[in-house]
């Protein structure tokens, strides 16, 4: 079982405390790796490094060009490393390794595409009101960005924050979860080789409490962003509000997947099996209200049992599994008890609703595929996020009623409509409150497109151009070419 150290300046580090965690393989339920228990001297040795980076090192004077080259190298290693990030996420998270190496080509995908906009960043030349005054902007890096990523896709969220950071020329402090760090670890071990100047990424590892608290309130973190659930999000953004802190959050979601009488229902059925069984509906985006139109409702839901009964559970370093474990012991848990706060509300089971038993499945942290009926939307497996694959199926009359039991939620991240209606599919998408709509698909990601949420699913964008802005400010220089001395025109702030 190896033993890993926090990565700071360039180099592995071991923890303040000299105390270690173990890492939990949800799929064996064993512990297969250690990390450090850091705290906040960690935290602050971290965010010096960072800070130096910036202000002193090579990273400070680089341009961009230079700086995108070395993004470009960072994808290139990705590449050469597929085999062994894929095993280790799959170690860490219980994601399926027959998914992962895809996962793993995206996440090179995503320096690339940041190596590519690094020296696209560009100021402008103001109109001016005053003669003889020339304004100009420039966009500059916010400073050292301390991101925070969610247990289920580490290596994902390190890229969608650290690639757009870097190539605004900041430097980043990643804490991951306390529950896949490995990955992290080894990635930014892997960075250096690529070039990267030491300080510029660095990665520590702990509990929140314990080491996110203090990187949260350091003083010289400028930006937080965090991937995570909306009770931790709401701490981490009160906190970071203390000090005036930039924050992109993205959060949780009660996605809605609305099927129209008029929808191709093959399609539908699949898109509704991958939107919510995928990845273990251990997903932000997962769909896990189905709504569906009554005049379809009792055939769709016979094509959803079929299909769902399909999906194999068991090993995920089996190519053949289509579903794996819950990520972690308290994710497990948690599921359990919604399954059961969701019959006591009186919805019914079509499917499920227990643990996952059977050849292939070992730890004692899988749960069936599951399929709840009779659900009203103010059921809290309704409104609350389960974060599993418990799929709830509700039922409405017409394009009014879905939007309205769609947007009848405190999150809006993302929604799925199926329907053959053109019109109504831009429609229903405009009135949706989410940051994302698919429309005859679903779970369909690009880096090229903003992404992030509406109401209590978060702030900020993550993805495409939009979210090397996140990490940049802008400064207004304004110049006096006037041959002659102007006028006071002194208008008091």
């Amino acid at each position: 079982m190896k033993t890993y150290s926090h990565w700071i300046a360039g180099q592995f580090q071991e923890p303040a405390s000299g105390e270690w965690l173990d890492t939990v393989d949800p799929y064996q339920g064993e512990p297969w790796a250690k990390i450090p228990k850091g705290n906040a001297i960690d935290a602050s040795a971290a965010v010096s490094a960072a800070k130096t980076a910036m202000t002193n090192g090579p990273w400070a004077t680089m341009s961009a060009t230079a700086r995108g080259k070395i993004l470009r190298r960072i994808g290139d290693i990705t590449l050469g490393n597929i085999d062994q990030l894929a095993q280790m996420e799959v170690r860490d998270n219980g994601k399926l390794l027959a998914e992962m190496s895809g996962a793993i080509k995206n996440v090179a995908e995503i320096w690339y595409y940041y190596a590519g906009l690094a020296d696209k960043i560009e100021g402008s030349v103001m109109p001016m009101e005053k003669a003889g005054i020339v304004g100009l902007t420039s966009r500059e890096p916010i400073g050292v960005v301390l991101a925070l990523t969610a247990w289920n896709a580490p290596l994902n969220f390190l890229a969608l924050k650290c690639a757009p950071a870097l190539a605004a020329g900041c430097s980043v402090v990643i804490k991951p979860s306390e529950f896949s760090s490995v990955s992290s670890l080894e990635f930014a071990a892997l960075t250096k080789m690529a070039g990267l100047p030491d300080g510029v990424l660095n990665v520590v590892t702990g509990l929140g409490q314990d080491i996110g608290a203090p990187l949260v309130e350091h003083p010289d973190v400028s930006m937080v962003t965090f991937t995570g659930s909306d009770a931790t999000g709401a701490k981490v953004y009160e906190a970071a509000a203390r000090h005036m802190k930039r924050v992109t959050m993205e959060l949780g979601g009660k996605s809605p997947n609305i099927i129209f009488e008029d929808a191709d229902l093959e399609l539908a059925v699949a898109g509704a099996i991958s939107g919510i069984f995928g990845g273990g509906g251990q997903m932000c985006t997962a769909g896990s209200r189905l709504l569906v139109q009554n005049s379809i409702k009792d055939e769709f839901t016979d094509l959803l049992l079929t299909a769902a009964r399909s999906v194999k559970v068991g090993n995920p370093m089996d190519a053949s599994t289509q579903m794996g474990p819950m990520s972690t012991a308290p994710q497990y848990q948690k599921v359990i008890n919604y399954i059961d706060i969701a019959r006591a509300e009186g919805a019914k089971c079509l499917l499920g609703g227990k643990p996952a038993t059977g050849p292939g499945i070992k730890g004692g942290q899988f749960i069936e595929p599951t399929i709840f009926t009779n659900v009203s939307n103010s059921m809290r497996i309704a409104q609350e996020e389960v974060f599993g694959p418990v799929l709830s199926v509700i039922g409405f009359e017409d394009e009014a009623e879905a939007i309205e039991i769609a947007n009848n939620t405190l999150y809006g991240l993302a929604a799925g409509v199926w329907t053959g209606n053109i019109g109504r599919l831009f429609r229903v998408s405009k009135a949706l409150e989410v940051g994302t709509v698919w429309g005859n698909t679903y779970r369909t990601y690009s880096y090229m497109m903003p992404f992030g949420g509406m109401k209590q699913s978060g702030i900020g964008r993550e993805s495409g151009i939009e979210a090397v802005n996140e990490y940049l400010e802008t400064k207004s220089l304004m110049i006096s070419i006037a041959e002659t001395r102007p006028e006071n025109n002194f208008v008091p702030r």
